[in-house]
Order: structure tokens, then C-alpha cells, then sequence
């Protein structure tokens, strides 16, 4: 629940660098944000009680694993009854190779990020979609050529202390 439990600087850099370095040892972390181990420790016990720290995970280099097509696509559905949303939703949920879907306002109702080992697997998976007949209106496929930023890092400082640091350079 937004604004439950209040942060203050030191977590903050606890959780930025966790963001960085997920299996950092509690000691480097003390050491990082400038804590004996002990008050660090009891810190990071209450941001992953209350939540704040959902989970630890993995970043894979898929290009290390496998050759794959990265496929942003813009979906607009037929009909816009909070049943079709829901029944849209949940087949979303339910396709692995949909990496992110997000409702959106404005000219479309949802863009995908999609991952298919090449076009052609992209194209059976839309197929199969259009056949489910999960209320796709129209859809646009946008294939990314290359990535120019990716980052999982949330930019903590710049969100919670409301300035951001990409302003001040621009200034």
C-alpha cells in the first residue's frame, strides 16, 4: 500500500543497491550504505517484510542462450466491455511468450512486448491469438532492430525525492 511505511535515504540506497548487485553479501551491503551489519540487516528484514522487496531474481543473457526476436505490438480490441478486458487479460497472462502487456490510454488498448525465437514463430503466435478470438480488433507489430536502453534498476533517488537527475543534465 502506497505510503505505508516511510523511507528514508538509507533505504534507499539499500534497495538501489540490491537493484544493482542482488547477491551482495549483508556486509558489503552495510559497508555500501554506510551501516554496521546489524541495522542494515534489521532494515532489508523489514523492506522484504513489508514487500518493498518482492523477490530476488536472475538477469539472463538470452544471447548467450539462443537466438530470439524481440516484438513490441500494439493491440486494439473489438469490443471495450470490462469482460473482454478481463478475458484479454488473462490470456495474456497466460502466454509465456508475452513478456509484458500493459492497458494503455489513448489510441490503443494494450502494447505487448513479445519474445519468439524469429518472425515466423511471432506470426504463429499472433495466428493463434486471432484464433482464440480473445476480442483483437487490430494489432501492429513493431520489430526491434536493436536495443538501445534496457534496465530492471527503478531510478529510487529521482522518484522519491521528486526531481529527476535526467533534468538537471538537460538544464
Amino acid at each position: 500500500m502506497l505510503g505505508s511505511m516511510k523511507l528514508d535515504e538509507t533505504d534507499i540506497r539499500i534497495l538501489s543497491a540490491l537493484q544493482r548487485e542482488g547477491r551482495i553479501t549483508k556486509l558489503k551491503l552495510a559497508e555500501m550504505v554506510n551501516l554496521s551489519a546489524t541495522p542494515c540487516w534489521e532494515r532489508l528484514r523489514r523492506l522484504e517484510k513489508k514487500g518493498i522487496i518482492a523477490g530476488y531474481h536472475a538477469s539472463l543473457d538470452l544471447t548467450q542462450l539462443a537466438r530470439f526476436t524481440l516484438v513490441l505490438t500494439e493491440i486494439t480490441l473489438h469490443r471495450h466491455q470490462q469482460a473482454d478486458f478481463k478475458h484479454f487479460e488473462q490470456t495474456m497472462q497466460e502466454t509465456e511468450e508475452v513478456l509484458e502487456c500493459y492497458a494503455t490510454g489513448g489510441g490503443i488498448d494494450y502494447l505487448l512486448k513479445v519474445i519468439a525465437r524469429d518472425i515466423d514463430h511471432y506470426q504463429r503466435l499472433i495466428d493463434r491469438l486471432l484464433t482464440l478470438d480473445i476480442g483483437i480488433d487490430r494489432y501492429f507489430t513493431y520489430i526491434v532492430t536493436k536495443p538501445i536502453k534496457e534496465s530492471r534498476e527503478l531510478p529510487l533517488t529521482a522518484l522519491m525525492s521528486g526531481s529527476l537527475k535526467s533534468e538537471e543534465k538537460l538544464s
